[in-house]
């Protein structure tokens, strides 16, 4: 059970079930049927748990010598083993599901975990290590419409929409970290920013993103287009807030979970008017 408790507690588990959640709803915009959808959200979960799982593996050196204790995995005597293993089975479990639904549903899945590991693996200490949030989640609103029995990607300005989003997700879940990882010897992106400009980074994108969402589909009708609006002026509320809780007083998770908040809201929105 303790072994259980911790690496459930390395997936990540708010961003997991976030990000799980958002494939949900991707899915039921898409129109998705129960069985195909129930195989997509669990190959998204799987994915999700590799991903994390093999974040904190892999931190747990850095994690232990920064004396982070929020990391289950940075302890003397964590299960490293354990860890690695279930992010290996769970990368397998997420492929053999997307596969199940088609190759190309597989190979946007293989994409988008493999961002997450890349990001992982060394690209979060580089310059490029927003490139790994844009690519994969620029990759996650495609999942929905691969899995169809009639594939198909997801049009051009849900690509950019989510890679917007990804933006968000980097700059503001690394604002609490940055002092720790910079001890560490981590230099990515927003580290070379600076926290003021990663946390303005952080919410232009997702503004950015959501003025996509309300854009870039056709024209609807008045119902939809207010749809649209109300999204975009709730989202661009959040991301005032965020600047706001991100720049003032000391860190803390506060805008990362305010940017989870309003992906959930970007895609309740995509529900009530079918546009994926």
């Amino acid at each position: 059970m303790r072994i259980s408790a911790v690496l459930w507690r390395s997936t990540h588990p708010g961003p997991t079930l976030v990000v799980t959640a958002i494939a949900l709803g991707l899915g039921l915009s898409a129109g998705l049927g129960p069985v195909r959808l129930a195989v997509l959200v669990a190959a998204v979960f799987a994915g999700q748990v590799s991903i994390g799982l093999s974040n904190d593996a892999i931190d747990a050196p850095r994690d232990r010598l920064a004396g982070r204790p929020d990391k289950p995995l940075a302890p003397p005597g964590a299960p490293l083993r354990a860890a690695w293993t279930a992010a290996g089975l769970s990368a397998v479990v997420a492929v053999v599901l997307s596969a199940a639904l088609g190759w190309q549903l597989a190979a946007a899945h293989i994409a988008f975990v493999g961002a997450g590991w890349a990001y992982n693996a060394g690209v979060k200490s580089t310059a490029w290590s927003a490139l790994c949030f844009a690519v994969g989640f620029g990759i996650l609103p495609s999942l929905a419409p691969l899995a169809l029995a009639d594939p198909r990607p997801a049009p051009t300005w849900a690509w950019i929409a989510g890679a917007c989003l990804g933006l968000a997700v980097h700059f503001s879940n690394v604002l609490p970290d940055l002092d720790d990882d910079a001890r560490t010897g981590v230099r990515g992106l927003p580290h070379r920013f600076g926290r003021r400009w990663s946390a303005v980074s952080a919410f232009a994108a997702l503004v950015a993103g959501a003025a996509v969402v309300a854009t870039g589909p056709p024209a609807g009708d008045p119902g939809v287009a207010a749809l649209r609006g109300l999204g975009f002026l709730t989202v661009a509320g959040i991301a005032a807030w965020g600047l706001v809780a991100s720049t003032r007083g000391a860190p803390s998770r506060r805008g990362f979970r305010l940017v989870m908040i309003a992906s959930l809201v970007l895609v309740l929105q995509l529900v009530l008017t079918g546009e994926i």
